[in-house]
């Protein structure tokens, strides 16, 4: 499939429902968004360690998922309980909180997105290796910038 291809199919609004595991113990990893135009919808963010579906994460084992009320300026998401491993993490600004990524002409995002690292997007989502950051027993802090395209 093509990026572009990839990028019409990027299914951030659906995919970042996914329910956190649970259990105790794990580590606690924060997450600041920065840059939100707006205080309209929601951001839902999705953490996975699936390679092969990132940036999707609904239905995916050991996926975490978070929503929170938009604002103008930052958010912040914590996903506790986090099992050590490789993660990667979508975000969407779901300004209308339809639950899906709104796009414009079939394929350009007309909404916020994001991806841990600060991963680049070409023709479509980084590949997972991009986003991706290791998770041990310390808890971790990073920030995330949201991109809008229109």
């Amino acid at each position: 499939m093509s990026r572009a291809a990839a990028l019409a199919l990027l299914p951030l609004g659906t995919a970042l429902a996914a329910a956190a595991p649970t259990g105790s113990g794990g580590a606690t990893i924060t997450v600041t968004v920065t840059g939100l135009r707006n205080a309209e919808g929601v951001v839902r963010a999705c953490m996975t360690t699936d390679e092969d579906r990132f940036p999707r994460c609904r239905g995916v084992p050991g996926a975490y998922g978070a929503t929170t009320e938009a604002q103008e300026g930052n958010v912040t998401f914590t996903f506790t309980g986090v099992k050590p491993g490789r993660y990667a993490i979508a975000l969407l600004h779901d300004e209308n909180a339809n639950g899906k990524a709104d796009r414009a002409l079939g394929m350009m995002p007309k909404e916020g997105f994001g991806f841990s690292r600060d991963a680049k997007v070409r023709m479509g989502p980084p590949r997972f290796a991009d986003a991706a950051f290791d998770v041990g027993s310390e808890n971790r802090a990073m920030t995330i910038h949201m991109r809008y395209m229109l």
